[in-house]
């Protein structure tokens, strides 16, 4: 209802939509540009282009999926402003089909979910994340934070549904692993296989 309202030109409607996502958009952009100066720009520049292309919204998918497609794309597009780098598709990196091989295994006591109720590990996996390279952070961003399926991720991104698996799977073993340290139980470690 708000996004048929928004789109007749109801700014009261509108300023209700921004309400509702203006957060969860800035979290994505934080965690994308890994700078908050640059995530309340890009929060803003979500918000005004929705504004401008609400008209041709076709609710293919939600308002907050689009939403946050078009807050990715202006993420990526600071990222590589800031490192002076040109635009180029997501998939143009080369994937050498090699697999991490973890450093250390542990016994995960808690579920993911509680551990992420608590500030300090949000901190600890926001400091995860930053790890990660651009392209298997805002794949695993859009996948398993965002909640974008694996078509909605491959074609926001412009790659491969099978690209967006591989990625997804990479940045959920260097996480795996990056938390395991900082959550782990020393005592059930455990070294890994090498294949």
């Amino acid at each position: 209802m708000l996004v048929q309202a928004a789109r007749t030109g109801n700014l009261d409607a509108f300023e209700e939509l921004v309400n509702r996502h203006e957060r969860r958009i800035y979290t994505l952009a934080r965690r994308i540009t890994g700078n908050e100066q640059d995530a309340e720009d890009v929060t803003q520049e979500a918000f005004l282009s929705a504004l401008e292309h609400l008209p041709g919204f076709r609710e293919e998918s939600s308002f907050g999926t689009w939403l946050s497609r078009i807050a990715t794309h202006a993420a990526l597009k600071i990222i590589r402003k800031r490192k002076g780098l040109p635009t180029e598709s997501l998939d143009a990196a080369t994937e050498d089909g090699a697999l991490p091989h973890p450093e250390y295994i542990a016994d995960w006591r808690e579920s993911p979910e509680r551990l992420v109720q608590r500030n300090e590990t949000a901190r600890l996996i926001d400091d995860a994340l930053a790890k990660l390279d651009e392209g298997h952070r805002v794949v695993f961003l859009l996948r398993d934070v965002e909640g974008l399926s694996v078509k909605e991720t491959a074609d926001a991104l412009n790659l491969s549904e099978a690209n967006v698996k591989v990625r997804l799977l990479r940045a959920r073993l260097q996480l795996r692993e990056h938390l395991t340290r900082a959550f782990g139980d020393e005592h059930n470690r455990v070294t890994p296989h090498k294949h």
